[in-house]
This record gives structure tokens, sequence and C-alpha cells, in this order.
């Protein structure tokens, strides 16, 4: 099978993203792999896949390589003499911001190309922690209490402490604090305003059971990953995730009920169904006092969420046959040309 992997991208994650493309490169090894590079500045590269190591985009080595435009259905490499087009099927693998956002979705189903991952509308709704919560409450999937504080304004929290601060547009753990008395506060919401004017409070649940469910629709039926029930300490801070993006080893199932599994399983459906056909994402869930809690929606997973499978190679193919044309609305003038006919031009 044909796949191109885009990954980078003008995010806090662009390296996180580096470390995903790097580790699909060996876990789709039996594929026709493309690797496209969207740097900082928005500059597309064609990464020749022995180039495939983390010291080749720090080094910026990459920037030796051809450079890539976009036209309809492809990606485009000109020379001097020839143009040669790139238009196997995409899987976007940029994390965060231009990935996740919605950003490279609206490009690539501007430029009408095929492409594993979620679509614009899917990115607003998981990209943003905020709006995560107004999607929980509107297909009605319960998550952990939450208050919005602004930048812009001063506003006490009425939680008890301790809590979690977290920037409402980011991921990988990234200006996330866990704050156990109020003389912390202003501290953490300094560091979670460097990156993002809008932060999400949340009580910090003692006792909470977490549960991640990976999974994607082919066909009619949405496939299911194994759940994990990750090893953690409070929490995975940015090095930690960094380094637990490229993990490429199936990891262990969950020892949880049957009944359990069924609740993360009808709860993963409410998130996916009607809003995230396309793509391959993780939901994390909180168990707390018997309750399933929707911690977050991870829209595209580090390193694709391979470990959760027993079969990734085949889950990607699945993905990739499934995916729908968007229909394209063509331009006909027969309002123009009536007009004109009416006045006689």
């Amino acid at each position: 099978m044909k796949l191109t992997i885009l990954f980078g991208g003008a995010s806090f994650e662009h390296e996180i993203s580096i470390v995903s493309a790097i580790t699909l490169k060996e876990k789709l090894a039996a594929f026709d792999l493309t690797f496209i590079f969207c740097d900082s500045d928005h500059t597309f590269y064609l990464i020749d896949p022995s180039k495939m190591k983390a010291v080749t985009f720090s080094k910026g080595e990459h920037k030796k390589m051809p450079q890539l435009s976009l036209t309809q259905g492809a990606f485009v490499q000109k020379s001097l003499f020839s143009t040669r087009e790139h238009s196997a099927t995409v899987l976007n693998l940029i994390h965060g911001a231009d990935g996740e956002d919605g950003t490279i979705a609206s490009l690539l189903d501007f430029y009408g190309m095929k492409y594993i991952g979620p679509r614009t509308d899917a990115s607003v709704f998981s990209f943003d922690k905020v709006y995560t919560k107004y999607l929980c409450d509107a297909i009605g999937v319960k998550s952990v209490e939450y208050e919005v504080l602004k930048k812009s304004e001063h506003k006490d929290i009425s939680f008890e402490y301790p809590v979690i601060v977290k920037p409402a547009r980011l991921g990988s753990s990234i200006g996330v604090s866990i704050v156990k008395e109020e003389s912390q506060m202003d501290y953490a919401l300094d560091t979670a305003f460097e990156f993002d004017d809008t932060v999400l409070v949340e009580p910090f649940l003692e006792g909470v059971k977490e549960y991640n469910l990976a999974g994607y629709k082919a066909g009619n039926e949405i496939k299911f990953s194994i759940v994990e029930e990750p090893h953690k300490e409070e929490f995975l801070d940015f090095e930690k995730k960094y380094m637990d993006f490229s993990r490429s080893e199936q990891v262990l199932k969950a020892e949880i009920s049957e009944e359990l599994v069924a609740k993360l399983q009808k709860n993963f459906e409410k998130v996916y169904d009607g809003l995230f056909e396309g793509a391959l994402i993780r939901c994390d869930f909180f168990v707390h006092n018997d309750e399933v809690l929707l911690n977050e929606i991870n829209p595209i997973p580090g390193s694709m969420a391979n470990y959760l499978f027993a079969d990734f190679a085949n889950a990607i193919e699945e993905l990739a046959a499934s995916l729908n044309e968007k229909k394209r609305i063509g331009a006909s003038y027969e309002y123009i040309h009536s007009i004109s006919k009416a006045k006689g031009k």
C-alpha cells in the first residue's frame, strides 16, 4: 500500500511529530512510504526515507532535500525539466497546532486529497479542551468538572485544592501543573498562559483510574484497540510523553471487567460517530467512583497509538480503504447565464 506520512508543523509538539513519524517508519515498513516534512515556516520537503532520523531535522539537513508545492490531488515536486506528483493517501501525523487544529485538514480538503486524520469540524472540538467539554455535554458523555480562566481577566476558582491547570489548546502535558495549594496558583497560571490565552482548571481526582482506548471506523463498524491502563505517576510531563510517543511494542491489555470495557467502548462510540470518520483517534478516560469520565480526545495520537493494536498495519489499510471521497461542488454558471439571456446579453 502507498502512503504519504505528513509530519512536522509549526507547533510546540513539532518534535513529537518527528518522533512519531520515525516510529511509524518501523511499524509500517511493509508499506510503500513517502515522507513529507512540514517545516515550522510551512515549507514542505520530500524526505529521503534513509534520512528519517531526528538529527536530520535538528541539524537542518532536510533543507537540502526537494521542496514541494500543492496542486489538486497531490504534492508536486518541480525541477528544471520535469514535474513529479505524489498522490498517495496522506496520513496526517502533525501533532498540535496545524495538524490537530483543522489547518492541515482544511488544506488537504481544499486540494482534494485523500487523507487519514480528523476533519476540520472534528479538529475544532478535540483541539480546544473547552470545546471538548461542550461536545461532551451535547452527546451525553460525562467529563471532569471544570472552570475556564482567561488571561485578560482575573477570576478566583471555586474548586478546593488540589487542582490541575492546563492550557486549553495544547497536548503532551505542555504547560500543565498540579496545584496543591493556593500559594502555587499564580505560578501555575503564569506557566499555562505562556502557551495559551485560555486555561482550564479541573479538580484533581484522588483514587482515579485511567484507561486509554483507540479506534477507527471501517465500513459501518468501529474497530476498537485493546484497553490500556497506563502506568503513571501524578501525570506524564512533556519529557516522559516525548519518550512515550516513540513506543512501538504492543502494550498489555488492562485487567478489567468486560462490563467496564463495554462502558468505555460505548462512550468512545458516542465521541467518534458522526464526527471523527476518517481518523484513528484515542480517547483517554477516567474511572472515578465507578463513573466513566472522558478526560481527553487525541485526534492524532502519538505514533498513532500503534502499540494498542495487535495488527496496526492492517488497521491503517482498513481505514484507508474506508475513506469517503469528499463531494466537490462544481460551478455551472446557470444563474449568470439566465440573467444574461434575460437581459439579451
